[in-house]
């Protein structure tokens, strides 16, 4: 058929329909059927289940940044069959077992490869432990990538620069998550040295991470806003809403970045969160929300201290929450 044939039916010179699952292009006005046994580019069967479906696909699967070789390397699988679900012999196996090794090798050949390799493995396994979604590890493997053209992360440790990496794409996901909370996730404590082992490798990653930051140059990551500790921390505690309301309103009107330049995040949250909560008579205890917030006591308490001798709190009480809290009745 010409050009203009294959866009509308030859009888009536109507609109023509796929119809996928009988392999046909018919028309819509009349019914006839124009083609007959199209070519189909799908899976080759309707899957339910996710397995099913990459099994039988025709295209392999997406472009990701977080292997090596962007996920376009085709792989020789482990099995006893061929193609048609015949199984193959011994001698075919055992040279089908050689490919499969040299293949391996080929893959990763220079040292930056096998660098990357690893690292790439290794941001995987501690979004995986932290429960990270699948936005850090590609943000996390591509600025892995760029920084690794910049800088020079030879001779360092590859869980500290994966560590590293891995705090700086949630920093540019906006998910909060300290570098504490990622090696406690990932690594286990020694029986013998409880925690020790842990502080060594978060003090380690956030040497990386200050020096990927002040040696890039250009490459900056963004400030997280002090809303989403807040968040965080009253989540994590079971805090009622409105202490979480105030305590949010109470940081966008009195956040100051001169005054909180180098201080923890963190601790001015959990500071926040505490005045809040006696302001609406529900006071918190400073010990429970220093384990939260991974600060001391000690550190919020001048938190608190520092935010009310620099600004002056104006409470306005509601008409019925006065009555509720003093027993007057206004008139």
């Amino acid at each position: 058929m010409s050009g203009m044939e294959s866009q509308c039916c030859p009888e009536c010179r109507s609109a023509l329909v796929d119809d996928e699952h009988n392999g046909e292009v018919i028309c819509s006005c009349c019914g006839i059927v124009v083609t007959e046994q199209t070519e189909y580019h799908g899976p080759d069967a309707s899957m339910v289940d996710e397995g099913g479906l990459i099994k039988n696909t025709r295209t392999s699967g997406h472009v990701t940044y977080a292997m090596h070789d962007l996920g376009m390397t085709t792989e020789i699988s482990i099995g006893g069959k061929d193609f048609s679900g015949k199984a193959i012999g011994r001698k075919v196996a055992s040279q089908v077992k050689q490919m499969r090794m040299w293949q391996q090798r080929v893959r990763v050949t220079s040292a930056k490869d096998r660098r990357l390799t690893n690292v790439l493995m290794k941001i995987g396994e501690i979004c995986r432990s932290a429960s990270l979604p699948e936005n850090v590890v590609e943000t996390a493997a591509m600025a892995y990538r760029d920084l690794d053209d910049r800088l020079s992360l030879r001779c360092k440790s590859i869980s500290g620069v994966a560590m590293a990496v891995t705090y700086m794409a949630c920093k540019r996901c906006d998910v909060v998550r300290s570098i504490t909370e990622m090696c406690m996730s990932t690594y286990a404590p020694d029986e013998e040295k409880p925690g020790k082992e842990i502080k060594a490798k978060a003090k380690l990653a956030a040497r990386y991470y200050r020096e990927m930051v002040m040696e890039a140059g250009q490459y900056k990551t963004p400030a997280m806003s002090l809303g989403k500790y807040i968040a965080k921390i009253s989540n994590m505690t079971n805090t009622d809403a409105r202490v979480e309301r105030l305590a949010l309103e109470m940081a966008e009107k009195t956040e100051d970045s001169e005054k909180s330049g180098g201080k923890s995040p963190s601790g001015i949250a959990a500071a926040y969160l505490y005045v809040a909560s006696i302001l609406m008579g529900q006071p918190m205890v400073q010990r429970e929300v220093s384990a939260v917030a991974g600060v001391t006591d000690i550190t919020i308490r001048n938190r608190c201290k520092e935010m009310l001798a620099g600004h002056r709190l104006k409470i306005v009480l509601r008409p019925s929450l006065a009555r509720r809290r003093t027993g007057l009745k206004l008139d």
